[in-house]
């Protein structure tokens, strides 16, 4: 099945989770639903909304604001790989693009 957005909302998935370590050797902590934890997510955008004017594509990867996606929904891909779905409204919580994934946690995506 190959989900499709509407409106001006994207849908995204490959969101980094758990914890990361940054260059300086400090241990950026995953959020546990408490205070902790609380940054910014990268993840891959699975597919766009019509209303969306910009020049977004699918594969690219975000930086969405902590907190400003949906609750995440599983669905069957075409390959009858199970994949978790995201929903973000544009452009509100995107903070910036990049083309492939950003070199902190690239091998969890390669």
């Amino acid at each position: 099945m190959k989900a499709k957005a509407i409106n001006n909302k994207i849908l995204i998935w490959n969101m980094e989770k758990g914890e990361r370590l940054s260059k300086g050797g400090i241990v950026l902590t995953d959020d546990d639903r408490r205070g902790g934890g609380v940054r910014p997510r990268w993840a891959q955008i699975y597919a766009i909304g019509p209303d969306v004017k910009d020049d977004l594509k699918e594969g690219q990867w975000v930086l969405v604001e902590h907190g400003r996606w949906t609750r995440g929904m599983t669905i069957e891909g075409d390959d009858g790989e199970t994949i978790t779905l995201w929903g973000v409204e544009w452009p509100t919580p995107i903070m910036m693009v990049a083309d492939e994934c950003p070199v902190e946690f690239a091998d969890r995506y390669s």
